[in-house]
């Protein structure tokens, strides 16, 4: 079991043999950056036309000064991951390894993301994935709401929950005006 500080696990995560107590979620760290990388060239849907654009800087920016990063392992091993960017109140990346994927693990990593970008003041959320692809259903069945389609891609936006307020939520409805 993971000695990071901040693990949890999660019991809703379905259909996950092999593993004791289940799959452990955690804020990102530096030393992951390597299995995130390769999950991220691993995937079958919106891969990347050049691989070389996504650098191991924007991974470790991403891990504090624009956002934050949170990692699933099972056993012991990084197998999906989230980037939320508080630049933009955007999640940047979620992406679950082939062979993971359908048992809960991009849910849950997404509503890390989601409530931590919400508990930083944001109104509302986006998001962009390619079209036609499980990211798009995956993103719809969560709740997001389609914005447009641009050049191939979807756009989505997630309101922030009744009730929620926070010091961006003021700024952004000024700025609507």
């Amino acid at each position: 079991m993971s000695e990071h500080l901040g693990a949890i696990n999660c019991s809703g995560c379905n259909g996950i043999a092999g593993t004791a107590g289940g799959p452990l979620f955690r804020q990102a760290v530096v030393d992951d950056i390597p299995a995130m990388t390769q999950i991220r060239l691993s995937v079958r849907e919106n891969v990347l036309s050049r691989p070389d654009r996504i650098t191991y800087q924007m991974y470790h920016d991403y891990l504090a000064a624009l956002g934050r990063g949170w990692v699933a392992e099972l056993a012991g091993e990084v197998v999906g991951f989230a980037y939320a960017d508080k630049t933009d109140a955007s999640i940047w990346a979620l992406f679950v390894l082939p062979g993971h994927e359908g048992n809960g693990l991009g849910g849950h990593l997404l509503r890390l993301a989601t409530d931590w970008l919400f508990e930083q003041g944001h109104a509302q959320l986006i998001l962009s994935t390619g079209g036609g692809t499980r990211a798009e259903r995956f993103y719809a069945a969560q709740g997001w709401c389609k914005a447009r389609e641009e050049g191939g891609d979807v756009h989505f936006y997630l309101p922030a929950p009744a009730g929620h307020a926070g010091p961006r939520q003021a700024e952004d409805l000024s700025a609507a005006r």
